[in-house]
């Protein structure tokens, strides 16, 4: 994984290149002021005033230049500098002004994942700032932002049930908690429908229940959960060869609850926390199971299983009533759920669900102070209808494929218990087109917002 700790340095005026922030407005002027060769310079860069656009400008020496970089605000975003992280030679760089939010796109500007191909032979590019007081938390959030990347980006063969189960143990190792995997019988008597959905795995990729729990008992009681598929073939009602291509991030609802989890943790956030995530592969077998079928639940409810390729509902169902079954003050869920969610708002927004209106006003709020976007999607109670079973309690899947992520969140809905406040994010964590600090891959979408609103709520 991709490290940060050095990137952010104190600035005690050690030698390094200057970064020159020019807000558009202010561009015309700027260049005027240059000399003539580094306006010949600037022009032959085609640099403008467009936010964004930046140039090497020569300096009196041989080997003296600096950068210059049009921006909207001189009040800086996430990303506005991430673009520079990821091209400029490495070296040490410090800004014309206060880098603030930029911080976090200058860290993951650098973010590389280099599993499988020797990493790029290009060092480290390190940002001197008069902000240390920004170091821990912004480094702490682009590992965060790291850490689900990473997972998604692994291939299947390389992240099963197991190995979700090792980056939960790995988060008790590092700060403190207790954690409890159910499997086996126990799993399929108290969690039948992930049982359900993961029993045609292959041995060594069985289902199971990961559920970790830290933090003062005495404290607000909050629930994490995270779908934690580790590669969706869509089971007996399979996916075409295209729909299955990027199965193996199926599991990114379960990257973002770990690494959630993993920052409150490390800011000691005064919560009981209890992260849960049901892990399973949703394969194909002799034992696969059925469209048909009618499935037990946790919490006594009948599914009829109208589609095998509508699991993550199924999973997250048990996972959330037994998160509700310790009665918590709040509950999150996160799930790369349904592709009716990317049709209604895209690749960029997480679709996100709110039963309680004050969650739903400091979840936005918090989504917009960090610039990690999040659309919100009606939880429709006429369209609960559209649950309803001929032989059982309910459907996982309605016919039509009207209001699918509605449906789907409708379906979560009936786990949780009544009045408890509850957010589910319907994320895509997937980018199919690259962003400056923003690669085409594996990606953390609603996570900052997230962080945000419970470090105001409980910090």
């Amino acid at each position: 994984m991709t490290t940060y700790t050095d990137l952010l340095q104190p600035d005690r005026g050690q030698p390094a290149r200057t970064i020159e922030i020019i807000e558009a407005a202010g561009f015309d002027t700027w260049l005027k002021a240059q000399p003539p060769r580094s306006r010949a310079a600037i022009a032959a860069q085609k640099m403008s005033e467009k936010a964004g656009s930046s140039a090497i400008v020569p300096g009196e020496a041989a080997d003296d230049w600096s950068v210059a970089l049009a921006v909207a605000s001189a009040t800086l975003g996430a990303w506005d500098i991430a673009k520079l992280a990821e091209t400029l030679p490495e070296g040490s760089y410090r800004l014309s002004g206060e880098a603030g939010a930029a911080m976090l796109g200058w860290l993951l500007g650098q973010y590389r994942f280099d599993r499988y191909r020797k990493p790029e032979g290009d060092g480290p590019r390190v940002l001197l700032s008069a902000e240390p007081a920004r170091f821990e938390e912004v480094t702490r959030i682009a590992a965060a932002t790291t850490q689900v990347r990473d997972l998604v980006n692994t291939g299947a063969a390389d992240l099963g049930p197991a190995e979700l189960e090792a980056e939960a143990r790995g988060l008790t190792e590092k700060y403190g908690g207790a954690i409890h995997v159910t499997k086996g019988e126990a799993l399929a008597k108290g969690y039948p429908m992930v049982q359900a959905v993961g029993q045609a795995a292959a041995k060594g990729r069985e289902p199971r229940l990961i559920e970790l729990e830290w933090g003062d008992p005495k404290s607000p009681r909050i629930a994490i959960v995270g779908k934690g598929v580790c590669f969706d073939s869509g089971g007996l009602d399979i996916k075409p060869s295209s729909g299955m291509r990027l199965m193996k991030k199926d599991m990114g609802g379960a990257a973002h609850a770990l690494a959630l989890a993993g920052l409150v943790m490390a800011a000691r956030l005064k919560v009981r926390l209890h992260l849960l995530i049901p892990a399973v592969e949703n394969a194909i077998a002799g034992n696969a199971f059925r469209p048909g079928d009618v499935l037990r639940t946790r919490k006594g409810l009948t599914v009829e299983n109208t589609n095998t390729d509508a699991e993550g509902r199924l999973v997250l169902g048990d996972a959330l009533t037994r998160a509700g079954e310790e009665k918590p003050e709040l509950i999150l869920d996160f799930a790369t759920l349904t592709g009716a969610a990317r049709v209604a708002v895209g690749p960029d927004l997480p679709a996100t669900f709110v039963n309680d209106e004050p969650l739903a006003e400091a979840l936005f709020a918090a989504a917009r102070t960090v610039d990690d976007p999040l659309w919100r999607l009606p939880l429709w109670d006429g369209y609960d209808e559209m649950l309803k079973s001929d032989i059982a309690d309910m459907v996982n899947a309605p016919d039509g494929g009207f209001a699918g992520a509605v449906t789907a969140a409708l379906f979560l809905r009936r786990f949780v218990p009544e009045g408890t406040p509850w957010a589910h994010f319907d994320t895509f964590a997937w980018r199919p087109a690259s962003k400056p600090g923003r690669p085409k891959g594996g990606d953390a979408l609603g996570l900052r917002a997230a962080w945000a609103m419970l470090k105001e709520r409980y910090g």
